[in-house]
């Protein structure tokens, strides 16, 4: 033990470094109590109403609440356009601890277009709620839900839920007149009322969808729920104020007689349309080839959009935006214009050898369609029955491009027919200040002789056709084209009134419109001349109607030989117009067919059996 330093104790010492810890600690617990009791009472009192108010948003939240779609009807009370529920995978990014690998896993698990991903990020960029279920992949099969409710604990934030979508029965058949709804894009989220689209994801894209979505798409709802803290609804029962349900369309159009135009052209790059010469409604209004519409309310796919993007445009609506030609179907309205206008008398003739020559140029050749003429005494009547190019090419140069213009104007020609559904294109009355704007050139007479059959600068839509042929029809009262005849259902359903166009046609005491309209009778049932004679010569009832034949390309002397080799869109288009009965018109046509060769032999036949099916066949009987 020697060496060995010892420390003795110092007990007062102790004593007095214990006292000193305990006193600070007293005060740094004391301390902290004060701070506690600030923070506790800052958030009791001073901030009550603002903790919650925070505290009740992360508890309860205001849900938007989608109004269901108007549906839409044809005449007879056919659903065409409907509301079905579908299966849509949904992602709630704000709970998903990693968004990318997720969505990659869920691909991989429920094989998910790359298409759909796609638009899943676009979604997520968009949007700036994070809270807002994203649609990941809609329509879900059988199969894809059973496959997600199996694996599901693996993903948080991820829920299937039921959703309507829009469901079009008749695809193909309609969609040219219906139009569709798609997925609202950015350009269109920046043009609605976004407060009003906050449960929607769709929205009309063309056609009639477009046309009236504020009508059809309805007001939005909300409902207030409980959540937990997972965001998971535990009560829905708080209050709710339900959403107003957008408006139905009642259409004019009748579905059989769509269905029976569809079919008599298919196969075929054309239209059809039907009216009702004494109200303006469309009866039917087809323009093929068409494409399901149904593609595209939830997003079509690159391969399904490419394989429409083909030669045939399938997507492109002829009736509304086809610009064609009319050809000789406008004859009756020319032969017309001339009489009216002391032109030329109801005697006047000439003969036919096959061949024009301008007056005031004796090299410029115009041919006839028939090679050789029509022959003597060919005069405005037979000229409209057996389609005589000659005699108005001397017609119109003796009526001159202003007079023809301002007569041609009043059947609705270069100019919209007000149809109910946008996008329509006005077609083209060509006239000298037109071409001096639009060409930098002077109007010469050989432009005047080719407006005289409907050829050269002229253009025309089949629905200007359709509505030209309801003038001639309704004895000049020419009205705007609609295709919706009421809006609601029940009692609140509202009728649409037909509105007059806006010109009229001045028939004065309308003995040379009767001419007129008993030539355009006989071009159907004249069995030896009329040009339409093998369509309707043994119908059951009588009708009027016109064709044409429109060249595309210029031929030679040796046209028959030449028209074999000509490539097959390089054809003569067909064309047909017309109205039934004869006596009492309650339905007028047109008929577009490209390059199917001869008006009579390709377009008439496509305008009987329209014809057949709305005066002839129940509508009931052939459902």
């Amino acid at each position: 033990m020697l060496g060995r330093k010892v420390t003795l104790k110092n007990q007062f010492k102790e004593i007095a470094l214990y006292q000193n810890r305990m006193v600070v600690s007293f005060i740094i617990i004391f301390l902290m109590m004060i701070l506690l009791l600030v923070w506790v009472a800052n958030l009791q009192i001073f901030h009550y109403e603002r903790y919650r108010t925070e505290s009740d948003n992360n508890r309860i939240r205001v849900v938007p609440v989608a109004p269901t779609r108007g549906l839409i009807y044809d005449r007879n009370g056919v659903i065409l356009a409907e509301n079905r529920s579908v299966y849509s995978l949904e992602v709630v990014p704000e709970k998903v601890n990693d968004l990318t690998e997720t969505v990659n896993q869920l691909q991989k698990l429920l094989t998910i277009d790359n298409d759909d991903v796609e638009r899943f990020w676009q979604d997520f960029r968009r949007t700036r709620e994070r809270f807002k279920k994203i649609p990941l992949k809609s329509k879900l099969t059988e199969k894809q839900v059973a496959l997600f409710a199996v694996e599901r604990h693996k993903f948080p934030g991820v829920s299937i839920e039921a959703r309507l979508v829009r469901y079009y029965p008749y695809g193909e058949i309609l969609v040219h007149a219906l139009g569709y709804v798609g997925r609202i894009n950015d350009r269109e989220l920046q043009s609605i009322d976004q407060e009003n689209y906050k449960a929607t994801r769709h929205i009309g894209k063309v056609g009639l969808e477009k046309f009236y979505e504020s009508i059809l798409h309805g007001t939005i709802g909300s409902q207030t729920v409980v959540t937990d803290v997972q965001g998971r609804v535990v009560d829905d029962s708080i209050s709710k104020k339900p959403p107003v349900a957008g408006t139905d369309l009642h259409l004019e159009l009748d579905l059989e007689l769509q269905k029976t135009a569809f079919k008599a052209l298919e196969g075929k790059r054309g239209s059809v349309v039907a009216v009702d010469p004494k109200t303006g409604g469309v009866l039917a209004l087809v323009s093929t080839p068409g494409y399901d519409p149904n593609l595209f309310v939830t997003g079509i796919s690159s391969k399904d959009y490419k394989a429409l993007l083909n030669p045939d445009r399938p997507l492109f609506n002829r009736a509304l935006r086809g610009q064609y030609s009319p050809g000789s179907t406008i004859k009756p309205h020319l032969a017309w214009l001339a009489l009216q206008n002391n032109i030329v008398t109801p005697s006047y003739s000439i003969v036919d050898k096959g061949v024009y020559f301008l007056p005031t140029d004796d090299e410029q050749k115009f041919r006839d369609w028939k090679k050789g003429g029509h022959g003597d005494s060919i005069s405005y009547r037979r000229a409209i029955i057996q389609s005589c190019d000659t005699y108005f090419y001397e017609v119109a140069f003796k009526m001159g491009i202003d007079l023809i213009a301002k007569g041609m104007m009043q059947f609705g020609f270069g100019q919209d027919t007000k149809i109910d559904m946008g996008e329509e294109v006005p077609g083209l009355m060509p006239t000298r200040e037109w071409k001096k704007g639009a060409r930098g050139v002077h109007w010469f007479p050989g432009d005047t002789v080719n407006t005289g059959i409907g050829q050269g600068y002229w253009l025309s839509t089949p629905l200007q056709l359709a509505n030209a042929s309801a003038a001639i029809a309704n004895d000049g009262e020419r009205y705007n084209l609609r295709l919706v005849s009421a809006i609601g259902i029940g009692e609140t359903k509202k009728l649409i009134e037909p509105q007059l166009a806006e010109e009229q046609v001045d028939i004065g005491d309308g003995l040379h419109w009767q001419r007129v309209q008993d030539a355009m009778k006989d071009v159907n049932h004249n069995l030896i001349i009329g040009t339409a004679k093998s369509a309707f010569g043994d119908a059951k009832y009588k009708s009027a109607g016109k064709t044409g034949t429109v060249q595309l390309v210029a031929l030679g002397e040796d046209r028959d030989k030449e028209k074999e080799n000509l490539a097959e869109r390089h054809r003569d288009n067909a064309l047909y117009i017309g109205y039934a009965p004869f006596e009492n018109p309650t339905i007028a046509v047109s008929v577009v067919v490209e390059n199917a060769g001869g008006g009579g032999s390709n377009a008439a036949p496509i305008a009987r059996k329209v014809i057949d099916q709305y005066l002839l066949k129940s509508n009931k009987d052939s459902r």
